[in-house]
C-alpha cells in the first residue's frame, strides 16, 4: 500500500512505535528517527513471532485430535483448527512482508514533519491516556478494553487523540484509523474500530 501523505506515515510510525517507546513526554519528544524505526521493526517482528507461535499451537492441537479420535466431530474440529492456523500464518507472513516496504517507509519517515507528528501523537496518547481510555470505554458496549487486541486498542488510542486533542476532523481520523486496521488488523477489526470511534463522536 503506497503511502502518499506525510501524516499517513506519521500515524503508521506512531502505531508501530507506541508499545515500545517509554518515558516522559519530554523524553518522547527527544526520540530520534532511528529509535522510532527500531521500535516499529521490533513491533512487527514480535507480532509475527507471536502469530506464528499461535498458528503452530493450533496445528499441533489439530494433529493431536486427529491422532486420538476417528469421530466425525473431531475431524471437523481438526479441520477448523488447521484452517485457523493457515489464516494466522498468512497474517504473520503479511507482517514479515511489510519489511519489503521499509526502504520507502524510512525514506518518507526521514522528514522533520513526519517525525514531529509521530512524536506528537505518541506523546499525546501517553500524556492523555486516562482521558482517551475513558472516552473509548464509554463507547464500548459489552466489551472490556483490555480484551481488545493491542493493535486495535492502539489504533483507537491514536484516533481519539487526534479527534479530541489534536483537532483533526473526525471523518479524517476515522478513515485513517480504518485504513490502519485494514493493514495491521483485519476487516473485522476495521469494522469494530469504525463503530467504536463513531460512538465516541456521538458521546462527545
Amino acid at each position: 500500500m503506497p503511502r502518499q501523505q506525510p501524516r499517513q506515515t506519521s500515524r503508521e510510525l506512531a502505531l508501530l512505535s507506541l508499545s515500545q517507546i517509554r518515558g516522559s513526554s519530554e523524553k518522547i519528544q527527544q526520540q530520534s528517527l532511528n529509535n522510532l524505526i527500531l521500535a516499529a521493526i521490533r513491533t512487527l517482528v514480535a507480532e509475527a513471532r507471536d502469530t506464528l507461535s499461535t498458528a503452530s499451537e493450533e496445528v499441533q492441537r489439530g494433529a493431536d485430535r486427529l491422532a486420538n479420535s476417528d469421530r466425525e466431530a473431531d475431524l471437523q474440529s481438526s479441520k477448523t483448527m488447521v484452517k485457523e492456523a493457515i489464516e494466522l500464518t498468512e497474517t504473520a507472513l503479511n507482517r514479515v512482508g511489510y519489511a519489503v516496504d521499509l526502504p520507502e517507509f524510512i525514506h518518507l519517515a526521514d522528514r522533520q514533519d513526519v517525525q514531529e507528528y509521530a512524536l506528537e501523537l505518541i506523546g499525546t496518547v501517553k500524556r492523555r491516556k486516562a482521558e482517551i481510555t475513558a472516552a473509548i470505554e464509554a463507547a464500548l458496549v459489552d466489551w472490556n478494553l483490555n480484551r481488545i487486541p493491542q493493535v486495535d486498542r492502539h489504533i483507537l488510542f491514536l484516533a481519539v487523540a487526534e479527534i479530541v486533542f489534536l483537532e483533526v476532523p473526525a471523518r479524517v481520523a476515522i478513515n485513517e484509523a480504518v485504513e490502519l486496521a485494514k493493514r495491521y488488523s483485519d476487516q473485522e477489526g476495521a469494522r469494530f474500530i469504525n463503530g467504536v470511534l463513531r460512538k465516541v463522536i456521538d458521546n462527545g
